[in-house]
Formats: structure tokens, C-alpha cells, sequence
């Protein structure tokens, strides 16, 4: 095949890729890999400012939901204590007797 074909299998390639995936969906998908299991939700949600303001377990997993990430509440609450530690990003509370995480200051 000589440069000029490939050239316009390539071109051809890309417009059809814009098509079918579309500029936004690319870019969500760009942004959550590596992201992958309750964990990395968790991680998704503290880079969008999700978890600056004190939330539940049941709060993360409906906003987890929102993002695709779908798990029990069992799941997210584990994934938020392992993430709570002394060095974790997340600090953990009690109000009002129940249990919440917010980000690190």
C-alpha cells in the first residue's frame, strides 16, 4: 500500500471514531481508566471535589452510581475505612451517630 492510502485509512479511521464515540465520551473514558473497582470510584470522586464536604456511605455509593460504578453498600464502606487510614486521603467521623468521610485537609 503506498503512504497517500494509508494516509486516507487513517483520516477515514479517525472521522468514524468521532462518530461513534463523540468527543465527551472519549474524554470520560481517558479519565477513568486506571480508576477501576470501588476504590478507584472513591478516587474519581475525591478528584471531583465529591468528598470536600462530609458525606455517608450510602451518599458515595448514589453519587458511585451516577458514575457507572454500582456496588453494594457493604463494598463502598469497606473501600471507604481502607481509604480513611492515617495516610489515606480521607478522614473519618462520627455526626449525629453516624459514620462520614470527608477529604484530607
Amino acid at each position: 500500500m503506498g503512504k497517500k492510502v494509508i494516509q486516507n485509512i487513517t483520516a477515514r479511521l479517525e472521522r468514524l471514531e468521532k462518530v461513534v464515540f463523540g468527543h465527551k465520551a472519549h474524554a470520560v473514558q481517558k479519565e477513568q481508566r486506571g480508576l477501576k473497582g470501588p476504590k478507584g470510584g472513591i478516587l474519581l470522586l475525591i478528584s471531583r471535589k465529591f468528598m470536600d464536604k462530609s458525606r455517608t456511605a450510602q451518599e458515595v455509593r448514589e453519587e458511585l452510581k451516577k458514575k457507572r460504578y454500582s456496588y453494594r453498600i457493604q463494598v463502598v464502606q469497606t473501600a471507604l475505612n481502607r481509604l480513611s487510614i492515617k495516610i489515606g486521603p480521607l478522614t473519618a467521623a462520627l455526626e449525629g451517630g453516624k459514620k462520614v468521610y470527608v477529604k484530607r485537609k
